[in-house]
């Protein structure tokens, strides 16, 4: 548990440089009528050992923690203005046996919100702080109401000083050391006077960095403690291993695999293959069952359309040749593409974009237009307005069960403009299943704007059709293994050679 003065810290920490002084005036001035504790500006944070890490105080990563051992409470409370020195701090008391109660940066800027000052009384309540190590710099006057609070018995813990910056007296005009503050403009700002200034009220100020590091040094050690039961989270900290992969899908669970976080015993009870596969793609388990039924029809329609398309045509000339299966459907497979299956997902890139961007239907037909490009999901060779594609009649009836259709309404509405131009610029099986799918994974499932912006960019579209057409490659192949009807080889009637002009 937290000690009772800490737990009711409101604490916060600006680590922002160059705040503005008129900024910092005003906050101070605001701070005075709250409870809150802020550190900063350009601090780096607050540190109380296996309680609270505000920042990068004592390091940013776990051996850097370790090393310095900041997982166990001492005696010894640590404050500087300086956020490299805060941490040089830190492990110099940890090479030397010595542990925090707490260590926090008061911040660089000409105008700090928590003074050092401030920090000494909070030690000073500290029952567990036995000792004060503070590292200051030149300028300002805060070393004046420290040695005021030593000489008033408001201070009376041991405060171990060093004050950076005794080389300024060598030059003929005050220089500026690093932070906006670390500037002497007078005789009583320098590093000595405010070193002498400590000394005289009772503090140990050094002259040099390494006194105060061999007084650490040969000053004893109290005994660390961690909390109960810390030493076997510090191990398990200490053990991790940066993971390799992360899966929202399945794992081994106490020895067990899950799937969805479902037992296989589960996993057979509560899907169907179209539901199952749909959740294992969305990460999660599907809400709707117009959902499913939507699934299940897109893997019907898209198993198979002849074998004269190309990934079936390549499966089959693969099988003739004596290739395994694995490599026939593979070969069927690679054909997938902008011009054969792979339009859904593009499909659904244009429908979402527009939709998005409240595009209308003829200014999304003109924009393709205007750049000479055909709008994927739109267009047949086969079929036309005539003569509809059965496949979109099946879709186009599911649509209908629909509340909201907007990705839908919107598909049609660019049909009705390209029919006007051509009789086969129908939307096409890619684009209706594009269009439904974002209007039912929107309105049924609930994804957001950005998860549907997600999926779009996945190729979340082309997924369906890629499943469904493998099962018909594998159809394909192994109906040619059956009839066996050996090497095809190309008619040469169906090759037209043109010869090099001699």
């Amino acid at each position: 548990q937290l000690l009772d003065w800490k737990s009711d810290w409101q604490v916060g920490t600006v680590f922002a440089e160059d705040v503005p002084e008129l900024h910092a005036q005003e906050i101070i001035a605001q701070l005075k009528t709250t409870d809150l504790m802020l550190m900063g500006p350009a601090s780096i944070g607050l540190l109380i050992p296996h309680h609270l890490k505000l920042g990068p105080i004592g390091g940013v990563r776990l051996q850097q923690l370790l090393t310095a051992d900041l997982f166990r409470c001492g005696e010894t409370a640590v404050f500087s203005a300086s956020g490299g020195m805060t941490n040089e701090l830190i492990n110099l008391l940890a090479q030397h046996g010595h542990h925090l109660s707490f260590a926090l940066s008061v911040g660089g800027e000409r105008f700090p919100f928590l003074t050092p000052a401030q920090a000494m009384l909070l030690a000073q309540q500290d029952p567990q702080t036995k000792q004060i190590v503070y590292y200051g710099e030149l300028g300002g006057e805060d070393e004046y109401q420290v040695a005021e609070l030593i000489k008033t018995g408001q201070l009376t813990k041991p405060v171990l000083a060093y004050i950076a910056g005794s080389i300024s007296q060598q030059f003929e005009r005050p220089p500026q050391f690093g932070h906006a503050k670390a500037m002497a403009k007078s005789k009583s700002e320098t590093a000595q006077a405010k070193r002498q200034a400590l000394n005289q009220a009772g503090a140990q100020a050094f002259e040099q960095f390494g006194q105060l590091a061999d007084y650490l040094k040969k000053l004893p050690a109290a005994k660390p403690h961690l909390a109960a039961g810390f030493s076997q989270r510090l191990e398990q900290i200490n053990s991790r291993q940066k993971k390799l992969f992360v899966s929202r899908i399945s794992g081994e669970v106490a020895g067990e695999v899950r799937v969805l976080n479902r037992s296989y015993d589960q996993l057979v009870d509560d899907f169907s293959i179209a539901s199952l596969l749909w959740s294992l793609w969305l990460g999660r388990k599907i809400k709707s069952q117009l959902t499913e039924q939507f699934a299940e029809l897109v893997f019907k329609l898209s198993v198979d359309h002849s074998p004269q398309v190309s990934g079936g045509v390549n499966t089959m000339i693969a099988a003739r040749a004596g290739k395994d299966l694995i490599s026939a459907v593979v070969s069927g497979m690679l054909t997938i593409g902008p011009r054969f299956g792979g339009a859904t997902a593009q499909a659904a890139r244009n429908w979402y974009q527009a939709v998005h961007n409240q595009q209308s239907a003829i200014e999304f037909v003109e924009q393709f237009a205007s750049q000479r490009k055909r709008i994927s999901g739109i267009g047949h060779r086969k079929y036309r307005v005539d003569r509809p594609d059965p496949r979109v009649v099946r879709l186009q009836a599911l649509a209908k069960q629909l509340d909201q259709s907007k990705y839908w309404q919107f598909a049609k509405a660019v049909e009705q403009i390209t029919l006007a131009k051509k009789a086969n610029l129908i939307l096409n099986v890619d684009g209706a299943i594009a269009a439904l799918g974002l209007d039912i994974l929107a309105a049924h499932e609930g994804l957001t704007e950005a998860e549907l912006a997600e999926l779009v960019g996945s190729e979340f579209f082309n997924a369906l059709f890629v499943y469904a057409r493998t099962a018909g490659f594998i159809a394909h192949y192994l109906d040619q293994t059956r009839h066996d009807q050996g090497l095809f080889r190309l008619p040469g009637e169906l090759i037209a050679y043109l010869p090099e002009d001699e």
